[in-house]
C-alpha cells in the first residue's frame, strides 16, 4: 500500500458514537475536573480539602463537578454515618485508568509554563 492509499486514523470518527476525544473531554473536560482528578491521584480527599487545594472554585461548582465525576463512574463518594457527616472522595478503579492522561496533562502544562 502506498502512502496515498493509507488511511489517516485521525481523519474520521470510527463509529456512530463520535470521536473518542469528544467522549474523553465529555467526562474530564472543563476547568475543574482535571484538577480534581489530579488531586485525587495522591489519595482520598474530603470536600473541604478540595476547597483548600482549589481556592478559586465555588462550593456549588465543586459539588456539581464531583457529582458528574461520580455519575460517570470516575470517582467514588463514601458517606460515613457520623456527626457531623463525613464524606470522602476517591478514584474508582475505572477512574485510575485516567492517571496516565492526567500525568501527561501535568507534564505538558509544566512545559507550557516554561515557554511563557
Amino acid at each position: 500500500m502506498t502512502d496515498s492509499n493509507q488511511i489517516n486514523p485521525y481523519s474520521a470518527c470510527p463509529d456512530a458514537y463520535g470521536c473518542p476525544v469528544e467522549a474523553t473531554l465529555a467526562v474530564i473536560g472543563g476547568k475543574w475536573k482535571g484538577v480534581i482528578l489530579y488531586h485525587l491521584m495522591s489519595g482520598t480527599k474530603r470536600f473541604n480539602e478540595f476547597r483548600r487545594l482549589m481556592p478559586d472554585i465555588t462550593q456549588r461548582m465543586l459539588t456539581l463537578q464531583l457529582r458528574e465525576l461520580e455519575k460517570d463512574g470516575i470517582i467514588h463518594r463514601e458517606i460515613f454515618k457520623e456527626v457531623p457527616p463525613k464524606v470522602e472522595y476517591s478514584l474508582t478503579e475505572f477512574g485510575r485508568t485516567l492517571e496516565p492522561i492526567i500525568k501527561l496533562m501535568r507534564d505538558w502544562g509544566e512545559q507550557y509554563n516554561l515557554k511563557k
